[in-house]
């Protein structure tokens, strides 16, 4: 079953299919973000914040978030350290 992460303002993503979290000041993440701007595979789930996250996705997304990576990498950190413990909560 599909383990969806929050990624603030209650939008969640799939866990199994993130690549990568990372911070958009980099010059390249910068240049693949506007090359996608207006087409399907960039979702702003910002709510109007400033964006201090992009999510890859495997399927080729891009979703922008106003959360920290850390705060995003410790939630999915947290979903599959509970896994393991046999701590599921639905």
């Amino acid at each position: 079953m599909a383990k969806l992460i929050n990624i603030g303002f209650g939008n969640v993503v799939n866990s199994q299919k993130i690549v990568a979290v990372v911070s958009p000041d980099a010059a390249p993440v910068k240049r693949m973000v506007q090359s996608i701007k207006g087409t399907r595979s960039l979702i702003d789930a910002t709510q109007g914040r400033k964006t201090k996250a992009v999510i890859i996705t495997s399927d080729d997304y891009l979703v922008l978030s106003a959360l920290q990576p850390e705060t995003i990498a410790r939630r999915f950190a947290e979903i599959y350290d509970n896994e393991d413990k046999g701590e599921i909560h639905e």
